[in-house]
């Protein structure tokens, strides 16, 4: 990909749970795919940096919630000991929308020169307000093969922390019949085997603002919609699980910071100031709340 101007992918997410009780449902997407080097270099971009829209990118959403969210990635990379990813570094992930962000995961490319993979970010946010990220280096890193890391951090109440993870990531580029596509597959394994599979897919196109407003016209309530079935079940299991978020089972969020986490204000604050919820779970009703221990309010 040469595109400096940046890629909206249109697609689908998917996310199956295999066990206790098979569980599965899709819904459709879209998401970017932004050049972060040309954008520093001062390549025009359709999506606005740092400012109010309807939809924008933020530094402060990624790494440590500073500023130049590319010098936190790049330091990093420095850290482990990265040092030919010298090409351009591509982030795949979800803008805000109407002032709101919902990431649950976003991906670093980080090429080199020859545009072949040098790394892979993964960008993980749980519902508590931590972040973890998983780094995929080494000979066997490459589009279409199978990459694992061991699970280190609280995601979902419904898995505990424990095995591993298998990435896959495919890529293709635009032809004449076909345009360009891209795949990310995530399956979460444990002592029992398969437990969770989860894609994220989509068709790439320019990133363009006539593309981003019929996105938007498309699917105005992404972003919302999203973040509150995410959250409900995470925060409010179903029946069939009696956990409650407060319970001590095992599918509940262990106590302790999970490793290598980044502390940040919780996901509902990152909203605009004028539009503030007054409670964090607006679409709960208000005997759900009521019923919940105090500090969970």
């Amino acid at each position: 990909m040469n595109d400096a101007a940046g890629w909206l992918g249109l697609g689908v997410v998917r996310h199956e749970r295999l066990r206790p009780s098979h569980h599965l449902f899709q819904y459709p997407t879209w998401f970017v795919l932004l050049p972060m080097r040309a954008w520093r270099d001062g390549a025009a971009c359709a999506l606005p940096r740092n400012r109010p829209a309807l939809a924008s990118f933020w530094d402060r959403d990624h790494g440590e919630g500073g500023d130049d969210s590319l010098a936190w990635i790049e330091t990093m990379l420095h850290r482990e000991g990265i040092d030919d990813a010298d090409g351009e570094i591509w982030l795949l992930t979800y803008p805000r929308v109407l002032g709101y962000a919902f990431k649950p995961v976003s991906f670093w490319y980080c090429e080199r020169r020859d545009g072949s993979l040098a790394a892979i970010v993964a960008e993980v946010n749980n519902t508590f307000g931590e972040r973890h990220c998983y780094l995929l280096a080494g000979k066997d890193l490459r589009w279409g093969h199978e990459l694992r890391a061991r699970k280190v951090f609280h995601v979902s109440p419904f898995c505990q922390v424990e095995g591993a993870y298998r990435f896959r990531f495919l890529r293709t580029a635009g032809q004449a019949t076909r345009p360009a596509r891209t795949v990310v597959r995530i399956e979460h394994d444990d002592e029992g085997g398969p437990l969770l599979k989860t894609s994220v897919s989509g068709v790439l196109q320019p990133l363009t603002r006539a593309g981003l407003l019929r996105a938007l016209a498309r699917r105005p309530w992404r972003a919302g919609k999203r973040r509150g079935r995410g959250r409900r079940k995470a925060r409010w299991p179903p029946a069939c699980r009696p956990c409650r978020p407060w319970s001590t089972c095992g599918s509940a969020r262990p106590r302790g910071p999970a490793p290598c986490t980044v502390d940040r204000p919780p996901p509902w604050r990152h909203g605009p100031s004028w539009r503030r919820p007054r409670r964090p779970w607006p679409w709960l009703r208000r005997w759900e709340v009521a019923a919940w221990p105090r500090q969970w309010r």
